[in-house]
């Protein structure tokens, strides 16, 4: 009994230390409703030519929890791009809820597989508010170190126009926001279309993040992006945000810098 005890302390100081001396430190991007692991392709693609080339490995979390993978994370890849989808996409509230404990899920397997503990995280749409739950719900339980999160297009107040009318989910995720970490870096990105939308989402709908993050967490910015890629479904490929991407998320990872070569001018 006292050889098995030693030797899951053992394992158990090992996993850690190799977590916490880890070289990997992904970008990990989760989609909104309705959208599948392909989600991100032309946003790889356009990064690519900025110099920002990574391995992509995706992933879809079945309704029972269970992974399939495509892709694969390249030998001595320190910051490769993941991108963990849901077979069940549809848009609620309460699906929203399930998607953050499928998305615990994930992580918790591919951080056993690749032996990571940092890494900055993206989200489109339903996908900032799936990890922005998964921050409240089930990261103070996890041995993670998320140094940025950057939403884009994230209904927080879903349809209401009017800041001062939470709904339940705004209400909701308020009330846990003290469970967020407090040395996280969030930007927080709104597309404007029509002068107070991006034609899906309300600019007041997305800022009412800052409910949330504003006063809780180290750093909290605001951008709204115009012009005519700046429709909902146009944003993770819309130039301006590609640029904070590769600026105040890509360019914070360790190890992370443009490829000289294929950086454009």
């Amino acid at each position: 009994m006292l050889l098995l005890g030693q030797r899951y302390m053992n394992n158990f100081y090992k996993t850690n230390t190799r977590l916490y001396t880890s070289q990997m430190e992904p970008t990990i991007f989760v989609p909104g409703s309705s959208a599948t692991q392909e989600r991100f392709n032309g946003t790889f693609q356009k990064l690519a030519s900025m110099g920002y080339s990574h391995s992509v490995l995706k992933i879809t979390v079945s309704k029972k929890g269970t992974l399939s993978y495509s892709g694969a994370i390249s030998s001595r890849e320190h910051n490769p791009y993941i991108v963990i989808a849901f077979e069940d996409n549809s848009d609620s509230y309460a699906n929203i809820k399930r998607q953050a404990g499928w998305l615990n899920t994930a992580l918790s397997e591919i951080q056993m597989k690749y032996r990571f503990r940092r890494f900055n995280a993206v989200g489109h749409s339903n996908g900032g508010l799936v990890w922005s739950f998964f921050l409240e719900d089930y990261w103070p339980d996890t041995n993670f170190q998320i140094n940025t999160l950057m939403t884009i297009g994230s209904p927080y107040n879903l349809t209401v126009t009017d800041m001062n009318n939470h709904t339940q989910m705004l209400t909701d995720l308020i009330d846990d926001k003290s469970n967020i970490p407090k040395d996280l870096t969030v930007y927080n990105i709104s597309g404007s279309n029509s002068y107070n939308s991006d034609y899906l989402v309300a600019i007041t709908s997305v800022e009412a993040g800052k409910y949330i993050y504003q006063n809780q967490v180290k750093q909290y910015t605001f951008f709204t992006v115009t012009g005519s890629t700046s429709e909902h479904s146009d944003l993770p490929t819309n130039t301006q945000v590609l640029q904070y991407i590769a600026q105040y998320v890509l360019q914070t990872g360790k190890g992370q810098k443009p490829t000289p070569n294929n950086t454009s001018k």
